[in-house]
């Protein structure tokens, strides 16, 4: 939702509501707190929920994993005015959680279950 020309979120909903700023600060506060929350995760917590993510969207494991070593699409996750620091501490860890889970996907054939 957040307009990357600008750095503001737009909800038209909310808008209509209460009031573009007031949508927008609020999309803006929801989207800083989960960056706080996926800087704060333990690497095996992060694994895991980038795991679950991954199986939610429907793409295949392989390509998923491609698609996120290659493009990097994590780097939205990054809030505006974000510590830089903080966001190459979430880079690194997620580009670890996709070998771990690259890793994983090599020893189980597409399909399988992991436990």
């Amino acid at each position: 939702m957040r307009d990357y020309n600008t750095g503001l979120y737009v909800h038209q909903g909310l808008a209509a509501r209460f009031s573009p700023e007031a949508a927008s600060e609020a999309l803006a506060d929801c989207h800083r707190e989960c960056f706080q929350e996926l800087i704060s995760l333990e690497l095996k917590d992060l694994t895991v929920q980038l795991d679950l993510y991954m199986r939610s969207t429907g793409s295949a494991p392989n390509d998923f994993l491609r698609a996120w070593k290659d493009l990097e699409p994590y780097r939205v996750a990054v809030p505006v005015g974000a510590d830089s620091l903080m966001a190459q501490f979430l880079f690194s860890n997620l580009k670890i959680a996709l070998a771990i889970l690259e890793h994983q996907n090599l020893r189980v054939p597409e399909g399988t279950p992991v436990a």
